[in-house]
């Protein structure tokens, strides 16, 4: 393969990352759920107050760093659902060509794998790039999307320190690697990659004699990592709630049986790949297998090839080569440990986020290897050729067909993505502002601060209208509270969940308005 077709095949692989993260980025999915919702409310309240807070407690608790960046976009782009959702777009894109720097950086340590680690990291990004589940995660406002971009550019420019032993490398690779403390709380576990791969090179570096250079290099990558991550550790020690947060609650280690609960959780985990996936609409389509099959069938296949790698990097003392392989499987299993630890909504497509680049990885090991034996049967290299082109067609408009039409168009989609509230702020953002806006939060979920302890649902209002005018212009109140009501103007009182009762309780409250249906919303509206 030429230069100059490596450039442009991978250029064709970031374009249709691009499309699939971009095309129709503010109406795919339909809705805006509470949980995006309440990043971009406190990345609009960060940037107007200039208020940037380390960890954001409310709602479970969320780390900071994701959030300072929607501020961004908000201050270049303005606020608005498509700005909240440029930064998992562009996280997404970007780690897509950080698989490819990753991969071919990581088969190149082997002189037996250099020659096959340009096509392997070709094929690991362009998996990655029509991946149903990553593209998935690059269209909603979860921070979760920032572990698979800040662990291929973590080990990337890692294994860029420990080949050309260069600090400067080190150093960037603890950057990122600090930065990872920020992004989601699965990536603490990276913890024990990082230090079964620094045992690695350990062992390495002996061997040639070179124990000062080493230290260096990880003290330089350290020393990085404890400056990024020191604010953040800080906040923790002051405030120990914070650090378990929701994983507590779910850890398998609440159950009865912890060990059941884990050995059954880590089979549904390890399963979901091939054979039944995240049941839930908003990580998935409801149940399938989170790889398309051909792509799971070259993953398995990529399992036992690097399996047999691994034995024959054994055999004949190429341990550069075993690293590689053992490196492979050290991610898969640990960055699967999120997922495993937990009881709760198994198998979880969002707590094993960070496992992907590595599935990728083994999916091209696998691709390499089905090619390489229609290459050995077939002595027509354009019929060859036709075959993967046809391949490589199959599965970008199979994952086309999936995301934008049989997922984005379900209803139990709309409905994980609280479409009916993005309904309902947009028909507040019509009314005028002599119009009375009373909404009224009649749906269960965690109290936030703002408004006065109003149960998370109600945030996807809120953002809306803040996109709008810059400032919440609703009244929002429990259910409970109805008789607090003053009528001082014409009014509208709007339920966020439908409910007969709830009706005919404000028809008697207020008997001067009527029950309207506006294109699905459905309201009381009242006159003084």
């Amino acid at each position: 393969m030429a230069l100059k077709n490596k450039q442009y095949i991978l250029l064709l692989i970031i374009a249709l990352a691009i499309f699939f993260r971009f095309f129709q980025l503010d109406s795919i999915p339909k809705g805006l759920y509470h949980d995006e919702a309440i990043n971009g409310n406190d990345a609009f309240f960060s940037l107007r107050s200039g208020n940037y807070r380390i960890f954001y407690p409310e709602n479970n608790g969320r780390e900071g760093l994701f959030i300072w960046l929607i501020s961004l976009s908000f201050s270049i782009f303005g606020v608005s659902i498509w700005a909240l959702k440029f930064i998992p777009a562009i996280i997404g894109t970007i780690t897509v060509i950080g698989l490819y720097l990753l991969t071919k950086e990581l088969f190149s340590l082997s002189a037996n794998h250099k020659s096959q680690a340009i096509i392997i990291a070709v094929l690991s990004s362009f998996f990655l790039a029509i991946s149903f589940w990553h593209i998935n995660f690059s269209r909603i406002g979860f921070r979760a999307i920032m572990v698979p971009f800040l662990l291929v550019f973590s080990f990337y420019f890692l294994i860029k320190a420990f080949q050309k032993q260069e600090k400067v490398y080190a150093g960037i690779a603890g950057l990122f690697f600090g930065l990872g403390f920020y992004s989601y709380s699965v990536f603490r576990l990276a913890v024990l990659l990082l230090g079964i791969f620094l045992l690695a090179f350990w062992i390495l570096y002996k061997k040639q004699g070179l124990q000062k250079k080493f230290l260096k290099l990880t003290i330089n990558l350290l020393l990085f990592i404890t400056i990024i991550s020191l604010p953040l550790g800080i906040y923790y020690i002051k405030n120990p709630q914070d650090l378990l947060g929701r994983t507590s609650q779910i850890s398998v280690f609440s159950q009865p049986n912890p060990l059941k609960s884990f050995g059954q959780s880590l089979l549904l985990h390890l399963g979901m790949f091939n054979f039944y996936g995240d049941a839930n609409w908003r990580h998935n389509l409801s149940t399938s297998p989170q790889l398309l099959i051909p792509i799971g069938i070259l993953f398995l296949i990529g399992i036992l090839i690097s399996i047999k790698l691994l034995k024959e990097s054994f055999k004949q003392n190429d341990y550069l080569a075993t690293i590689i392989h053992c490196f492979l499987f050290a991610w898969l299993f640990i960055m699967v440990l999120p997922g495993a630890l937990t009881y709760e909504g198994i198998p979880h497509a969002l707590r094993v986020i960070g496992v992907m680049p590595v599935i990728y990885i083994f999916a091209a090991l696998g691709a390499c290897q089905i090619y390489n034996w229609l290459k050995s049967k077939m002595s027509d290299k354009k019929l060859l050729t036709v075959v993967c082109l046809l391949f490589l067609y199959f599965l970008i408009s199979s994952q086309l067909q999936k995301y934008f039409i049989d997922w984005a168009n379900n209803n139990e989609t709309k409905g994980a993505f609280s479409y009916d509230y993005l309904k309902i702020g947009n028909y507040l953002n019509s009314l005028s502002d002599n119009v009375q806006k009373i909404v009224v939060v009649n749906v269960s979920g965690v109290s936030v601060p703002y408004p006065d302890g109003i149960p998370m649902p109600a945030q996807s209002i809120i953002f809306i209208e803040n996109a709008e005018y810059g400032r919440i212009r609703s009244f929002y109140i429990l259910e409970k509270d109805l008789n607090k009501i003053e009528i001082e103007e014409p009014a509208v009182i709007i339920p966020m969940q439908y409910n007969e009762e709830l009706f005919e309780k404000i028809t008697t409250l207020f008997p001067q308005g009527i029950i309207i249906n506006e294109n699905g919303v459905i309201l009381y509206e009242t006159q003084p």
